[in-house]
């Protein structure tokens, strides 16, 4: 019989040591141990001594077939059986290796065979200072305006220097110089910068041109560096630099992303015109890897990508923008790009022994030891092993993701000669990516998968004053499992809901996850219910999973208008007072009402359906607002009833009706009066108008006299001087400093009357004009007439 094609590479007597090894696979131990190197080591320099880092003599490595296992397949270190050192098989390159990341440390395994035995180790491969700073450009131009005030702060581009820690750049300096010096500051990352600080005030028209070395020097021993030239151009005064939107922007954008992708639109602004405020971008202090990955378009702000991107490699970019406006200032900005990573990788499954066949009637033989390894990370770099049923093998883990299959229990080959098992193994990542070999495995159904929901969050929506026992929709799990362990019973997870339990609102079908509303619901109560359910599989022990679920009531147009003003409970109606005098647009009252619904239920409009006289008032559509629509006649009835309607905009629409009603005054200066609604009422006249009718009557006898006696006296004058009319001047025979009546008893000065003889005749004639008498504001009311006695005066002289 023919084993897999995998142990035809195997000798006999590997087999036989493998058999023995894989015995005491339970049995092993790990330890781990970290040795050091520094890079650019020649090949076959010493590492370490294994057997005294494991507390072994020099021979048992030879006896126990100790071997040197690496993560990737490649071999960077070689064991010497016979004293045990370990040796540098390649000269290793930590920039190569490991980038930016420190520290450097490769992973690998020493494998002791009799009896087996895993030693996890790593190589931790230390930097030397083997690289100088290097500017990306050699020369950098950097406009400064001659307005920048001493101690203006300009960023430089930064050196790249391959080595980390301190052979990095650590430092910056500039040529010697009136008008700047350079001071270096540090990154969150510790990365180091260089910022030009102004010491002098430029003078463009002195010098319009500063050129200045600028020396980067890294932290070695000695210390290596690299120079650029920097062009400080003086430029006239552009105030306004290019300011972002954002100091930081961050985005991530997924691994798998296509070339050409939108990565972010960066924004900046100017706030000067023509050519100063033309804005282009830029990268700033960009590596050659940044440059090469993205691109940025110089006039809309648009970052792309010029090539795949790989979160294996690098997870994350930081890019620096600069925006230059058309007079050389500019604004920096940072895009920190996130790599999500995606399941690109598929697992990996590295066979490190098999042994075939396996003699019959031995139970828990090891067949296989395996690693697995996916390159993702994450749930996208989490393995899951399986094998297929009903076969008596078993998968048992290990460390570092080894794995050993064994059989079950013993094995009858007059019942079966050979098992063709497949191992499958699927990352956690979406979607899904699995390998398969070819050999023997077995696995038994058990319940490892709880139910799963088809969606995280179930919204269902709802009328309200629905009917009862409403089915309102269906939540469903699904159960990967079979058998038992994948009849699902639904249930709930929370029990409350305002002041009610839940189960008086909602019912749930264990069996199929069916809703049912049990009473009707009220919008105006109620407007959502939030619960979760539970999802329980029927294994044991069981597994459950939640899903939350919302029932969102919907509004329905059940609420009419309610009146806040004018009142309309049956008391007293409100009269509102409108003056005679009142022009067009004149704010008689205002209808306030509100609508209990929601959303454009809500919304009320106004409309007048009646009124005493039409077109003498009209309503705002939208705020309810009453104003006269034309000047008020002498033919308009004194009292006016207004009937407004105040409607909803919900289908069907729902209104109320609301009565106003409104009395025309003169001026506020009628006493107000609650006019009868019917003819046989009594018409109650209070105290304050009598008063009011009698003071008006003395007041105009009074008046009267003092006219009489007034025209007497001028008559007499008249006669005595023998003089024509145009003699006369209006101003002339009354003083000019009579005070009002409010405060000194006299009429003021416009209470004077102009008089006048008609010349030649030999009677007298007189012209009497109107006295000019204090305005009554057309706000007063009656209450103002009896508080004010200047208003009251004035409307008795009226």
């Amino acid at each position: 019989m023919k084993g897999p094609r995998i142990q035809d590479t195997m000798k006999p007597d590997r087999q036989v040591i493998y058999l023995v090894i894989l015995l005491w696979v339970c049995e092993a131990g790990s330890a781990t141990g970290r040795f050091s190197v520094a890079e650019e080591m020649e090949v076959g320099s010493f590492v370490a001594n294994v057997a005294k880092t494991l507390g072994l003599e020099v021979g048992e490595l030879s006896a126990r077939g100790a071997r040197v296992l690496s993560e990737d397949n490649r071999r960077y270190l070689q064991l010497n059986l016979e004293t045990g050192d370990l040796l540098l098989r390649e000269q290793l390159d930590r920039e190569e290796l490991c980038g930016s990341t420190e520290p450097c440390l490769l992973p690998f395994q020493i494998l002791l065979e009799k009896p087996f035995q895993i030693v996890r180790a790593q190589l931790w491969v230390q930097d030397i200072n083997d690289h100088s700073p290097a500017f990306l450009n050699t020369e950098m131009l950097l406009n400064v305006p001659e307005n920048s005030p001493p101690g203006s702060l300009f960023s430089l581009k930064t050196a790249q220097d391959l080595d980390i820690g301190s052979n990095s750049v650590q430092n910056y300096t500039v040529s010697l110089n009136p008008y700047f010096h350079v001071q270096t500051r540090a990154r969150g990352d510790g990365r180091k910068f260089a910022e030009l600080v102004l010491d002098k005030v430029l003078d463009r028209e002195v010098q319009s041109e500063v050129t200045l070395t600028l020396t980067a020097l890294d932290g070695g021993s000695p210390p290596r560096s690299g120079t650029a030239q920097i062009r400080v151009l003086v430029v006239d005064i552009n105030d306004n630099a290019p300011v972002f939107a954002q100091d930081q922007y961050e985005v991530q954008i997924p691994e798998n992303s296509p070339i050409g992708s939108l990565v972010v639109t960066v924004s900046a602004t100017d706030l000067d015109i023509g050519n100063n405020g033309q804005v282009s971008y830029s990268f700033f202090q960009s590596s050659e890897e940044i440059v090469s990955t993205f691109e940025v378009n110089p006039t809309s702000g648009e970052i792309r990508m010029r090539r795949k991107l790989d979160f294996e490699v690098i997870k994350s970019y930081e890019v620096d923008i600069e925006a230059t406006d058309g007079g050389g200032l500019s604004g920096k900005c940072t895009v920190v790009v996130q790599v999500t990573d995606v399941n690109d990788n598929a697992p990996e499954l590295i066979m490190t022994s098999f042994t075939s066949p396996i003699p019959e009637n031995s139970p828990e033989t090891v067949v296989a030891v395996f690693k697995l390894r996916d390159q993702d990370s994450g749930e996208n770099g989490q393995t899951v092993c399986s094998i297929e049923e009903n076969i008596p093998f078993i998968l048992k883990p290990s460390i570092d993701n080894f794995y050993t299959l064994l059989t079950e229990s013993s094995l009858d080959r007059e019942s079966r000669v050979e098992y063709n098992i497949s191992i499958i193994v699927t990352d956690l990542g979406t979607p899904r990516l699995k390998t398969e070999l070819n050999i023997t495995v077995l696995i038994s159904d058990v319940n490892d998968n709880p139910p799963e929901f088809t969606q995280t969050t179930y919204t269902f929506y709802l009328q309200e004053n629905n009917i009862p026992a409403l089915h309102i929709g269906s939540v469903r799990a699904n159960d990967k499992d079979s058998g038992p362990n994948a009849k699902v019973t639904y249930s709930f997870q929370s029990l409350e809901a305002g002041d009610l339990p839940l189960f008086s609102y909602i019912s749930i079908n264990s069996d199929n996850g069916h809703l049912y509303v049990l009473r009707s619901l009220d919008y105006e109560v109620i407007q959502a219910l939030r619960f979760t359910v539970r999802a329980t599989d029927g294994g044991s022990p069981a597994l459950s999973s939640q899903a939350l679920v919302q029932v969102v009531v919907l509004d329905e147009n059940d609420n009419s208008p309610f009146v806040l003003y004018p009142l309309q409970n049956g008391t007293v109606p409100c009269n509102d007072l409108v003056p005679r005098a009142a022009e067009p647009g004149y704010l008689v009252t205002k209808v306030v009402a509100v609508d209990r619904d929601s959303g454009q239920n809500s919304w009320l409009s106004y409309q007048l359906l009646k009124v005493t006289d039409p077109g003498l008032f009209t309503v705002w559509t939208h705020n309810g607002e009453v104003c006269t629509a034309r000047p008020i006649s002498d033919r308009d009835a004194i009292k006016q009833k207004l009937l407004v309607l105040v409607k909803d905009n919900g289908e069907p629409p729902l209104s109320t009706m609301v009565t106003l009603n409104v009395l025309l005054v003169d001026g506020f200066s009628e006493p107000y009066l609650q006019l009868p609604d019917a003819p046989k009422e009594k018409v109650q006249i209070d105290s304050l108008t009598i008063y009011l009718i009698i003071s008006l009557a003395v007041i105009s006898f009074l008046f009267l006299v003092s006219i009489i006696m007034f025209v007497a006296i001028r008559l007499w004058k008249r006669k005595r001087d023998a003089t024509d009319c145009s003699q006369f001047d209006p101003n002339g025979p009354f003083p000019g400093h009579l005070m009002g009546a409010s405060r000194t008893g006299t009429l003021s000065q416009s209470y004077q009357y102009e008089v006048c003889l008609t010349s030649g005749s030999r009677t007298s004639e007189f012209k009497f004009l109107k006295p000019v008498l204090p305005s009554v504001p057309p706000q007063a009311t009656g209450k103002d007439l009896q508080e004010n006695p200047v208003l009251r005066n004035s409307y008795m002289l009226t």
